[in-house]
């Protein structure tokens, strides 16, 4: 049986279809996670990114407007508060904002036993301030076309599955990656019968570079545009295993119609 992981911060399900790529709470004595293979982002760099917190820091997001955050569903919690404007999640740095969620709404199509339709609006209890360190991202007109350079950023696992670890991996600021969109044909390869037309790949098939555990929910930004959202993978930066990301083009129409009727 091959173990896939979704990348956030508790793990939600298992099976031969997946496992969600959560980071776990550090607390409980279950490990918290980070990208793969990647840098820390400039500070500022990403001020769409936000971290969904549910008495730790569980998945990542995206600011879409002052008052929408787009993530993954299985993400998904009946409380969550989102921060904003963070860097290192382990300090007050003055430039955070901690906002409630008040509407938490998952695709009508997701299910937490399958892979699909893996996306998720959250409305803030308030519109966000925006300035330098906190701002929204464009959602695209277009689908990106393979090749695309893209960045993945998240606060989630850094290092591969198949590496030791002893404590000492896990930073606190926020991790960057730059990844490249893959085929469809190597996609579905990569993953026989898994893969739909709601999913993308991005990475390295020689691994080594991922999103992980901890990353679930977080943007992938391709030309400053939002196009990913972090879903799931086998394992995290295996070789012939890149990971698997939500395309948001396919769901334009299904997020301007949530977000006006709520």
């Amino acid at each position: 049986m091959i173990v896939f992981t979704c990348k956030m911060t508790s793990i939600i399900w298992t099976g031969d279809t997946g496992v969600s790529r959560e980071a776990l709470h550090p607390e409980s004595g279950k490990l918290s996670f980070n990208i793969v293979g990647g840098y820390t982002c400039d500070i500022n760099a990403l001020p769409y990114q936000v971290s969904l917190y549910a008495g730790f820091h569980r998945c990542g997001g995206a600011l879409i407007s002052s008052q929408w955050v787009l993530s993954a569903a299985h993400c998904y919690r009946r409380r969550l508060h989102v921060r904003l404007g963070e860097h290192n999640i382990a300090v007050l740095e003055g430039t955070e904002q901690f906002i409630s969620a008040v509407k938490i709404i998952k695709h009508p199509s997701y299910k937490s036993v399958t892979t699909g339709h893996d996306i998720m609006l959250i409305k803030l209890a308030k519109p966000a301030i925006l300035n330098k360190s906190v701002n929204t991202i464009s959602l695209p007109s277009s689908c990106p076309k393979m090749g695309t350079q893209c960045l993945i950023s998240g606060w989630g696992k850094n290092i591969a599955e198949n590496e030791e670890s002893d404590g000492s991996k896990f930073p606190n600021s926020l991790q960057c990656l730059k990844a490249p969109i893959l085929s469809n044909i190597t996609c579905r390869k990569a993953y026989p019968g898994l893969i739909n037309n709601s999913m993308m790949c991005l990475g390295f098939l020689e691994g080594g570079k991922d999103a992980c555990q901890g990353d679930s929910g977080g943007p992938v930004a391709c030309n400053g545009i939002l196009q990913g959202i972090v879903s799931w993978g086998a394992g995290c930066a295996l070789k012939g295993k890149p990971g698997v990301y939500t395309k948001v083009c396919n769901y334009i129409q299904w997020i301007q119609n949530t977000m006006a009727a709520n």
